[in-house]
């Protein structure tokens, strides 16, 4: 699975979003201008003693990141869309794709784009959720979908379930 923000602006939820791809063995794609210094404290903080688990890949522009990618793979998420993120079905090469915390996906890639666009259901006066946590929601989707593969679904300790 693939996580990908397009110029986010504030270093904690990209440090948590960073979190949320370690526990999920997803690889984390930032499309750059960034909002901060990838040295930002305040990024490492967020995502903790994580970071050795995670691949980060930099992108100088949105083009420069598709160059590479199959453009049917791509699942941009936007409170304009019609269509739930649980309505689609989300394959292992899945790039789940978010925008900026202020500004969202940009209208150009929305418009032309041929693939899925989804939103993450809220009440009509909310906008949407922190961008840390829709990618939290939408990755286990896709998580969800693929049976967890590859994730620890229970944890034992020594001599039983609660010790």
């Amino acid at each position: 699975m693939n996580i990908v923000l397009v110029e986010p602006e504030i270093p904690q939820n990209t440090g948590n979003v960073a979190r949320t791809c370690a526990a999920l063995g997803a690889t984390l794609h930032l499309v750059h201008p960034l909002g901060f210094r990838v040295d930002d404290r305040a990024l490492r903080r967020a995502g903790l003693d994580y970071w050795h688990l995670l691949e980060v890949r930099h992108h100088a522009s949105y083009d420069d990141f598709t160059a590479g990618v199959d453009p049917d793979d791509l699942v941009l998420f936007t409170s304009r869309a019609a269509v739930a993120y649980t309505g689609i079905e989300y394959s292992g090469a899945a790039y789940l794709v978010f925008g900026s915390e202020s500004r969202g996906l940009p209208q150009e890639i929305l418009r032309t784009h041929s693939g899925p666009t989804v939103r993450i259901p809220t009440v009509s006066d909310a906008r949407c959720l922190n961008l840390s946590n829709a990618v939290a929601v939408a990755a286990y989707e896709a998580a969800r979908q693929s049976g967890f593969a590859g994730l620890q679904t229970s944890r034992f300790l020594e001599g039983g379930l609660f010790d």
